[in-house]
């Protein structure tokens, strides 16, 4: 469905395009060439019969055929027709069939005004210059244009850039006599007996000079002048409606065209804007956060309460003993860690149990899903306190301490911690580092500062045991159960807030094919969890916060803009390829610096290496339209009502590894 969609869109533009002389531009006036022996000594009108004999026509004397080459034009058409009313004269429009399209109801007034219709090309492309394939278009688009416009169609024909038969260089020539054989009638101009003036407002002054001369010269069309009856015709009641189909395509191409061009405008603005609001807001909240801890005066009593830690885990053995252990490494003083078997079919629940520590539980329970899972470990949790994780993170040792200080605040129900990818090493891992740094942690700190989180990510949150006890647990309406769970305790008017000084270490997906189903989940999930608590908007007080910040901020800047991300980049590629590169390319320069300068700060405020960001414009081309496809996909099968099921990523331990080789867990950052 995408495909075909962006199929249309590029078809759209490429024939918009077209129409108005981007693809496949007129070609300029031709350098002088030697005339072609057949057209010496012709008249201006020409016709070749079945034999190939040329026939050559010449208006009488006292009349003269009165001719204009292009237009329709809003500009000057009408101007020119109130003329030719007032002097009671006649002309041929030979009109360029892209204007006629657009400009139907003008062909109407010069059909009505008693004057006559010729051909000039589609998009006034020298003939000579372009396939017979194309030139075969050109007249037949024209044709559908003028049929379109007053059920006509012409056999008058006026090649673009030339005048007279006797200019006519050979390749000329020989297009208008393939024209000529398929029934047109060459109209050229001798500037006595055939007039020919180009359509502008200039013409139109030297067209009221002309008429007003004195005189008895009879101004009148071609058909009029040469006696000929069948230069119009009406057309059948099939090839009208063809004509007005086609029309009507170029006029809706044309309208996506200038759409698409807004749409650049007003998605550039609002993304800057949206740059401009997460910087400005994440320099506000390091200032509160940082300059908070600066005085080492902290405005409440310390949070030192006992800690339940629930590790869900489905076939986690690849990394489970790291999971746990980093988590009794924890500087904490006390603990309670229960890792909850969900139906594994590895060794999860063994490695876990071999740990010999009297803080670690270890239950077992059928395959239910994670949020089952989390309820069950609330279940044997000992503690108010509750710190929830993913069976693949690990801990740095203060991060347990520093997750849970906020919850000295009354009015605070969950904190979010700060999630690094750990498997950073290859091109792909870096690239979500990067997500994380610049788009996550960004979005965070925005969110602490609105107060309108929207999730307090699976890997690493801290929850109060009587706030989760009020919204009845962890929900299993949705496959994000995580968002689905925040919106809740925001929606019970409950604080969520952004630790980003507790760090826990994840693993990433490896492989294209697991990022997508994992962001797959995340996407619908998120999707299900807005659906679920879209009431929030119309709400006060904490739940109000989240509607008309975080949940509208989701759907703009989640799911609106991705939809429309795929269309504009077709757009932007049209543009880099048919209008100015230099400006195109220009454009895409700038959009890369601003997200360098964003990157650049985003791991500056998180205390990371800048080495990833030679990555980022790779980034910006490729992993990002994959993120947008993620979500069209999501907005597709929600709107279609599929059931998504669960997907979960294979493990394989390599953050677990790198973790372990570089030291982090310890309080050292990873290489790379």
């Amino acid at each position: 469905m995408l495909c075909l969609l962006l199929l249309v869109a590029a078809t759209a533009l490429v024939f918009a395009g077209y129409g108005r002389h981007e693809i496949a531009a007129t070609a300029g006036p031709r350098t002088p060439c030697a005339p072609a022996p057949e057209t010496q000594g012709e008249g201006p009108v020409a016709q070749v019969d079945r034999n190939g004999v040329v026939r050559s026509a010449t208006p009488p004397d006292g009349t003269v055929a009165l001719t204009y080459d292009g237009g329709p034009s809003p500009e000057w058409t009408p101007r020119l027709l109130d003329v030719l009313a007032a002097r009671h004269a006649k002309a041929t429009f030979f009109l360029t069939g892209s204007e006629a399209a657009a400009h139907p109801d003008l062909v109407r007034r010069i059909v009505a005004d008693g004057h006559e219709l010729g051909s000039h090309t589609y998009t006034d492309v020298d003939l000579a210059q372009v396939s017979a394939t194309r030139a075969d278009l050109e007249l037949s688009f024209t044709q559908n244009a003028l049929a379109a416009g007053t059920g006509l169609g012409t056999r008058l024909l006026r090649l673009p850039h030339t005048t007279g038969l006797a200019t006519l260089c050979a390749d000329q020539w020989e297009a208008g006599r393939r024209a000529a054989a398929s029934g047109y009638v060459l109209v050229a101009a001798d500037g006595r007996s055939v007039l020919q003036l180009t359509g502008s407002p200039r013409t139109v002054d030297e067209t009221e000079k002309l008429l007003a001369r004195p005189g008895n010269t009879r101004y009148t069309t071609v058909g009029q002048a040469l006696g000929l009856s069948d230069t119009t015709y009406h057309v059948s009641v099939l090839a009208e409606w063809k004509g007005a189909a086609f029309v009507q395509a170029q006029s809706a191409s044309r309208g996506f065209a200038d759409a698409m061009t807004w749409l650049l405008v007003v998605a550039g603005v609002i993304t800057a804007v949206r740059l401009a609001l997460l910087l400005g807001v994440a320099r506000v909240h390091v200032r509160r956060t940082r300059t908070r801890r600066r005085r080492g005066a902290p405005r409440l009593p310390p949070v030192t309460a006992p800690v339940s830690i629930l590790v869900p885990a489905y076939n986690e053995e690849a990394g489970i003993e790291a999971t746990v252990r980093s988590l009794l490494a924890s500087t904490y003083e006390t603990i309670q860690v229960v890792v909850i078997d969900d139906g594994s079919s590895d060794r999860t629940s063994e490695i876990a149990e071999s740990i010999d520590d009297p803080r670690v539980m270890v239950v077992r329970q059928p395959n239910a899903g994670k949020a089952a899972a989390l309820n069950t470990g609330l279940a044997w949790a000992h503690h108010d306190i509750v710190v929830m994780i993913d069976g693949d993170t690990v801990f740095e040792p203060d991060a347990v301490r520093r997750l849970v200080q906020p919850l000295a605040d009354p009015r605070v129900g969950a904190v979010s911690g700060n999630t690094k990818v750990g498997n950073r090493q290859g091109v792909l891992g870096r690239w979500q580092h990067l997500e994380y740094v610049i788009g996550f942690n960004l979005d965070r700190r925005m969110y602490d500062v609105l107060e309108c989180m929207p999730t307090v990510p699976g890997a690493i949150g801290a929850f109060r045991r009587d706030a989760l006890a009020g919204v009845g647990g962890v929900s299993e309406d949705t496959l994000a159960e995580d968002t689905d769970l925040t919106m809740a305790l925001c929606r019970a008017g409950w604080r969520v807030v952004y630790e980003e000084s507790a760090i826990a270490w994840t693993e990433a997906p490896a492989t294209v094919r697991q990022l997508w189903k994992q962001r797959y989940r995340w996407c619908y999930g998120t999707l299900q969890a807005m659906w679920k608590h879209r009431r929030a908007v119309v709400e006060g007080g904490q739940s109000g916060k989240l509607g008309r910040r975080g949940l509208l901020y989701l759907l703009l800047f989640q799911t609106v803009l991705p939809l429309l991300a795929p269309l504009v980049d077709v757009f932007a590629v049209y543009g880099l390829f048919f209008q100015d590169p230099r400006q195109a390319l220009g454009v895409w320069i700038g959009f890369t610096a601003v997200q360098v300068g964003t990157a650049v700060y985003a791991l500056r405020l998180d205390r990371e290496r800048f080495e990833p960001i030679w990555t980022l414009p790779l980034q910006i081309v490729v992993y990002r339209q994959l993120m947008y496809l993620v979500v069209v996909q999501s907005v597709v099968t929600a709107l279609l009502g599929s059931r998504l099921r669960w997907h979960r990523m294979h493990r394989t331990g390599t953050a677990t590894e790198t973790l372990e080789r570089t030291g982090a867990g310890s309080g050292v950052r990873p290489a790379g």
